[in-house]
């Protein structure tokens, strides 16, 4: 006995503190167990280390036989912006006053639409029409050329009848459409000079006292021309029954041949008086007076329809731009409300997206006109598009002549919020320039072998339920091959999508 346990056993020792020392001793030891155990674990012999470390042997690699459609397409990078970037210029130099920007000024971001006002100058519209002419001279009445050709293709576009399409001259017709157009943008139609309202209303009143000289030489006309009055006419009736009853008294009185030939004159005289007053007068200084009121006013009213003419409305250079398109967006803006038009007043490009990118030579012949696209920004979404050209870059001035290409596409209208987004990123662009129709059994390339005779072959994994997996080798037909794939045709029905096919070892 040892002597704890004497100590243990020794009369008047506890025997809880005997316990605790047997339960100490007993962790001790189960400690002491686990820990060579865990030791045991730790030590591996170089036998067992070699076996650990050794490669496994080499064996083939499978990938699954795909249906898939291949596309062999070319990518490339181009920036993104809004078409036809334009600076908007004004004609201010036929105002009388100031060019200060006093109301409408668009934001960044804006549309400006055909007919729309652009810009408020001096208290007048500046409104947007589509054309290629800029606005060169103030548009009136009697003019022609281009310019009002190109009015009036623009008027007929928005709706409004503008007269002869086909003819060059701005007449009453033009100038009635171009006083709706000012209407329809909520503005009144600007009005004749002074010099011309006044020569209208001269010549208006001339034209009225003409009226009036015609109207008083016809009524002196017609009292010329008219018979005598009714008791005037049967006055001389009397006369002449009256001198005939006297010499018929005469006669039978017998009185003498020199009272009877009185008598007689007497009586031709009073025929003569009835002749006149039932017979019209004579009329030609009365028609001579006709006639010169009637030459007055012709001429009165020639003056009219000229004064006329110059007092219809017009549409000055100032108040009108004109864009190769439309509608525009606003890009920026450099008028400002209460200051002088100075230079262009703000830029604006095509309301559409334009994407424009380069192409190197090899590429360039393989991208046409036409040809669907795709373009993918930093968001990740492939958007779609059409290629618009293809043109041949032509170095600037001191630049090294390259063989490379613009490409320029024309892609589906986002949202506008997008399009917003999008403008000034670079993006990738892909065009496919092959594909297959639809579908295809497609292999990787790694899959794709030479045989002795040049075929194409693939090594194909045959399936055993109760043996290791072997392989056979296969003849194939390629067709097109992009991406890392490659359309393959056989006549082996085991050669299906899902079958595995070894592309390494």
């Amino acid at each position: 006995m040892t002597t704890d346990a004497a100590e243990v056993a020794r009369p008047g020792r506890s025997p809880l503190r005997g316990s605790r020392l047997v339960i100490v001793l007993a962790c001790v030891a189960l400690l002491s167990l686990v820990a060579g155990v865990a030791i045991a674990q730790l030590v591996v012999s170089p036998a067992e280390l070699a076996a650990r470390t050794k490669a496994p042997e080499a064996g083939p690699i499978f990938a699954p036989v795909e249906q898939r459609v291949i596309e062999n397409r070319v990518t490339a990078r181009a920036d993104v912006g809004f078409a036809d970037a334009v600076d908007v210029t004004i004609d201010t130099s036929g105002l009388t006053g100031p060019a200060v920007v006093t109301g409408h000024v668009p934001e960044a971001g804006a549309e400006v639409t055909a007919g729309g006002v652009a810009l408020e100058v001096a208290g007048r519209p500046v409104l947007a029409l589509p054309g290629a002419l800029p606005a060169y001279r103030t548009l009136r009445a009697g003019l022609s050329g281009p310019d009002v050709l190109q009015l009036k293709a623009a008027l007929a576009g928005l709706g409004i009848d503008p007269g002869d399409t086909a003819s060059s001259s701005y007449d009453a017709a033009t100038a009635a459409a171009v006083g709706e157009l000012y209407r329809r943008a909520g503005y009144t139609p600007p009005s004749p000079s002074p010099d011309a309202a006044a020569t209208l209303r001269s010549a208006q009143a001339t034209e009225r006292a003409a009226e009036s000289g015609v109207a008083q030489a016809r009524a002196a006309l017609d009292r010329a021309a008219s018979p005598a009055p009714a008791a005037a006419q049967l006055e001389a009736e009397n006369g002449v029954r009256q001198a005939e009853r006297a010499l018929g008294d005469a006669v039978a009185a017998g009185e003498s041949p020199s009272i009877l030939d009185r008598l007689r004159d007497e009586l031709a005289l009073a025929a003569a008086r009835r002749d006149a007053a039932l017979a019209p007068g004579d009329t030609s200084a009365e028609s001579a007076a006709v006639d010169a009121a009637l030459e007055q006013l012709a001429d009165a009213q020639r003056d009219r329809a000229e004064a006329e003419t110059d007092a219809l409305t017009a549409l000055p250079a100032a108040e009108v731009v004109y864009l190769p398109t439309l509608p525009r967006r606003v890009d920026s803006v450099q008028a400002v409300r209460g200051e002088i038009v100075k230079g262009a007043t703000m830029s604006v490009s095509g309301a559409a997206l334009n994407l424009v990118g380069t192409l190197t030579e090899q590429d360039a012949a393989l991208v046409k006109p036409g040809m669907p696209a795709t373009y993918t920004g930093t968001d990740g979404t492939a958007r779609p598009a059409t290629v618009k050209s293809v043109t041949p870059k032509k170095p600037a001035e001191g630049e090294k002549a390259t063989k490379s290409s613009e490409l320029v596409l024309d892609p589906e209208a986002p949202a506008p919020d997008v399009a917003e987004r999008l403008r000034g990123s670079n993006v990738r662009v892909d065009v496919p320039v092959q594909a297959t129709a639809g579908a295809v059994l497609a292999v990787p390339v790694a899959a794709l072998s030479a045989g002795p005779g040049g075929e194409s072959r693939v090594e194909l994994a045959v399936e055993h339920p109760e043996a290791p997996t072997t392989t056979e080798i296969v003849t194939v037909t390629t067709g097109l091959a992009a991406g890392g794939y490659a359309e393959v045709r056989s006549d082996d029905d085991r050669l299906v999508a899902g079958a595995r096919v070894v592309v390494g070892r």
